[in-house]
């Protein structure tokens, strides 16, 4: 399942952000990719949510560190359903 994510995300970051050669690691963080500041975490966030149809809580959004963070997590709701 993790890789199914990785791959969503993945497309989903590249749309997000328009830059077709984002290869993200589970040690990705904002400081890796050009242009993610706080504003695009936003879009970036609510574009996640509709692609695996997940909600996060503000508390949730703030606690990732990296995209390992947010893969583990999108995992852990998917499984809830």
């Amino acid at each position: 399942m993790e890789q199914v994510i990785a791959e969503r995300l993945t497309d989903t970051f590249r749309a997000i952000f328009g830059n077709r050669n984002i290869q993200l690691a589970r040690s990705t963080t904002a400081n890796d990719i050009k242009g993610w500041d706080s504003l695009m975490h936003i879009n970036l966030i609510v574009a996640i949510e509709k692609e695996f149809k997940v909600r996060f809580t503000t508390f949730e959004v703030m606690s990732f560190n990296n995209v390992g963070d947010l893969t583990d997590l999108i995992a852990r709701k998917l499984h809830k359903d």
